[in-house]
């Protein structure tokens, strides 16, 4: 009995110190943000360009279709869906063309799509080692990506099918270009293909928030 109760005081000291961290944490959490908060908001901004508006009907337009999908084509078909900013990609492998009409036609009667950009193969369907090259592609894009200097990565979302890569997201033509030449140089990249909205630059400017100084002055608590 004391051997229990000695490893419970234990335990509940261990608990007492790591609700101070978060205590102490969280009570630091208003200064940090007062200093950091208006970068993260451009980050953000630059980073993710659709509204959370169209972020929410995307996931909805891809459950959607997946499940209209599932319940029309059956396992007959590979069909991947991808939305982004209402924008549908459609890839994967199907047994004929009728087969294909069908899925765009199904994902064309989900509410809220804007257009469909079917991408869909008339061929077997992939094996699990293509799909896992396919995944290593879309990993390997997105690191380079990352480390390309004045390219926000998380404004782009990259699909790959095939060996083939496929770059949607709202961005300038210049991103759009640069990020093509980017995935175009990762090994194993067959083709490199754009599912993009362009905007301004101007467009871009504005959608980024730049930190000023009355905000800084506001840290020294």
């Amino acid at each position: 009995m004391q051997m229990i109760k000695k490893n419970w005081n234990g335990l509940s000291r261990t608990l007492a110190t790591v609700s101070l961290c978060c205590a102490a944490a969280m009570s630091l959490q208003g200064c940090v943000e007062l200093v950091v908060g208006s970068a993260v908001m451009g980050t953000f901004a630059a980073s993710d360009r659709r509204t959370f508006g169209a972020q929410t009907e995307d996931k909805a337009i891809v459950i959607k279709g997946e499940t209209r999908l599932a319940r029309s084509l059956g396992d007959t078909a590979h069909v991947n869906v991808n939305s982004f900013n209402r924008r549908v990609l459609l890839t994967g492998e199907v047994a004929d063309e009728q087969t294909k009409a069908a899925a765009e036609r199904e994902l064309r009667g989900v509410e809220g799509v804007l257009s469909v950009m079917n991408e869909i193969q008339i061929s077997g369907i992939s094996n699990f080692s293509a799909r896992s090259n396919d995944a290593l592609i879309t990993t390997k894009v997105k690191a380079s990506l990352v480390d390309t200097k004045d390219l926000y990565a998380n404004a782009f979302k990259v699909v790959t099918e095939g060996s083939v890569v496929y770059l949607l997201g709202r961005v300038t033509q210049r991103e759009g270009n640069q990020a093509a030449e980017v995935a175009a140089s990762v090994g194993g990249v067959r083709k490199v293909v754009k599912v993009l909205e362009y905007i301004s630059e101007e467009e871009l400017k504005a959608m980024t928030v730049q930190p000023n100084k009355t905000e800084k002055t506001e840290t020294n608590n």
